[in-house]
Order: structure tokens, then sequence, then C-alpha cells
């Protein structure tokens, strides 16, 4: 008897993607939508169980689950439920796309997405790509973007980076000269050593590369590419230097500036909490404190509302 007893109760807390579906048609039927149970599935999910639960929904009621929440919700809200029920890589597959189609390009986008991501993520967002535009994610940002910017971001999605955590100190100090080299006065022949170094080393050999850098420079390396580089390839590399830093830093101070002074940047908001939710947003949390000296949930709290408000600190939670 205790056994059928003590399944039965895991059943009723553990993931069970029938119930899940079925909690949110229950939500979204008749006349007004029940948010809350929404929000109460789909935060306490990963991301392959809303996959789990969208295949269920679909089975069990012939629609799209996303098809009837975007007819249900509205705003920040609907676009932070639909950004759950994407893939991570699909997810960013999306906002580059968007950054990309139409007359002008959203380059700080393509930089953000692309440049702070490992080999393995830049691998599946392209393939998510294909798979959702039938199109090649490369051919794409070439096409939409030129000269030293277009290089560092078509050398990036080679997704070719060293993964082997080892540090090699002469490469570092080989690689600190030739910076310092290409950049001395130079700019613009040389800058193929910084696309090397940048985009192919791993993160602790750069860390290693900045501190030999600061040793024969004497500035360090952010202070070199602010003064030899401007717009955007300098947000391209300063966006590499600081994800080889302290990558949970870089989110942190991307997620204070989307919620500092007058408006909320919400799109910010959605994106790094939603993508970042099952690899670092705890360290990234951490870092919001250290540098700001309040929690993350609580500049969330004070800068949204409502329901986005609500999913948003499930999240966090």
């Amino acid at each position: 008897m205790g056994s059928s007893h003590s399944t039965d109760k895991r059943r009723h807390h553990g993931f069970d993607a029938d119930r899940d579906a079925k909690k949110l048609h229950s939500a979204c039927k008749g006349a007004g939508t029940d948010e809350k149970k929404i929000i109460e599935v789909l935060s306490s999910r990963t991301s392959e169980q809303r996959q789990q639960i969208k295949q269920k929904y679909k089975a069990l009621y012939g629609k799209d689950l996303e098809e009837v929440l975007k007819g249900d919700l509205s705003g920040s809200f609907e676009k932070a439920v639909l950004a759950l029920l994407d893939l991570p890589c699909e997810y960013k597959a999306r906002e580059l796309h968007k950054a990309m189609k139409g007359a002008g390009t959203d380059e700080s986008l393509l930089i953000e997405i692309l440049c702070t991501q490992n080999n393995k993520e830049i691998t599946s967002i392209k393939e998510a790509y294909k798979r959702l535009f039938d199109k090649d994610l490369e051919s794409d940002v070439k096409g939409d973007t030129s000269g030293s910017l277009r290089k560092i971001l078509v050398a990036v999605l080679e997704a070719t980076r060293d993964e082997n955590q080892q540090v090699n100190i002469e490469l570092a100090e080989q690689d600190a000269s030739d910076l310092y080299k290409a950049g001395e006065g130079r700019w613009g022949t040389e800058e193929l050593a910084f696309n090397v170094v940048l985009a192919k080393r791993s993160y602790s050999q750069l860390r290693a590369t900045f501190q030999a850098y600061e040793k024969v420079c004497g500035k360090d390396i952010e202070e070199s590419i602010k003064s030899e580089t401007s717009g955007d390839l300098e947000k391209a590399y300063l966006t590499l230097v600081s994800c080889a830093k302290d990558c949970p830093g870089y989110f942190a101070k991307l997620l204070h500036e989307s919620m500092k002074g007058a408006g909320t940047d919400e799109d910010t908001l959605i994106r790094i909490l939603v993508t970042r939710a099952e690899s670092d947003l705890p360290a990234i949390k951490g870092k919001f404190q250290e540098m700001y000296k309040k929690s993350l949930t609580e500049a969330v709290r004070s800068d949204t509302s409502g329901d986005f408000r609500k999913l948003l600190l499930a999240i966090l939670h």
C-alpha cells in the first residue's frame, strides 16, 4: 500500500506534462484569463519541460499553446511568456532575425547575443536559425554588417573557441605583444590579431593574456580598445573582453542599465532573465548585489508591475 501512495505523491509534486497542459488550458478557457496559473506553471518548469507541455497541449487540444496564449495575453507579459515557451537557442535565433530584418540593423543586439555565447550555444543558435527561417545565420550576418564588425562577428560565428582550460603563459605573452603591436597607431590593418585572439582563445587563456598585456603596455586592454576603436567594433571587442573576464558581471551591468533612469527596457530584461535562467542566473544575481548594493529581485520589483513583474519575480525566485 505504502509504495503506491508515495508514487502518487511524487507524481503530484513531480513534473507531469499532461497535468500542466490541462492547467494551462483551463487558465485560458472561458471569460478572463487566469494569469496566476500561467505564471505558476511556466516559471516552475525547465525549458525542456516546457517543450513537453507544448507537445502535450497540441496533442490534447489540436492547437499551438503559443497561439492560444498570444490571443489571450498582451504587452511585456505576453513577450516574456512566449520567450519562456521557446528553447533558449530558438529564442536567440528569433531575436537575431528580428535584429536584421527590415531597414536598419540592430548591431547592439547582434553583438550582445553573438559575443556572449560558448561554442555549443553558437552552434545550436545556428541550427535553430536554419530550422526556423530556412536561412543561414552566417550569410545573414555577413549581408547585414560590414567592415571590421562583420569580421569579428564571422569569427565568433565559426564557434571554434578553444575550450581547454589550461593556460599557456608563452602564448599569452605572445598574444599580448601581438595585440600591443596591432593597436599601436596602425589600427585597422591589424585588427586581425584582435579577432583571432578574442574569438578563438579560451576565457582562462584570455584572462592571462589581459594580465600580460597590462605588463607590456602599462594600461588595461579595455583602455586600449576604447582609444583605438569606436562604435560597434568597440562594443563587440569590449563585450568579448568582459565576457572573458566576468560574464555574470557583464549581464548584471546590462540589467542595471535596462532599469536605471526613466523607462525600463523590458526586452532586455526578458532576454537576459529568460535565456540565462538555467545557466548563470544565480551568479548574475550575486554580481548584481555586489555591484549595485541591492538585490536584482528588488530592482526588478521596483521597476516593473502587474503580471509581468510577477512572472519575472517567479523566474528570479
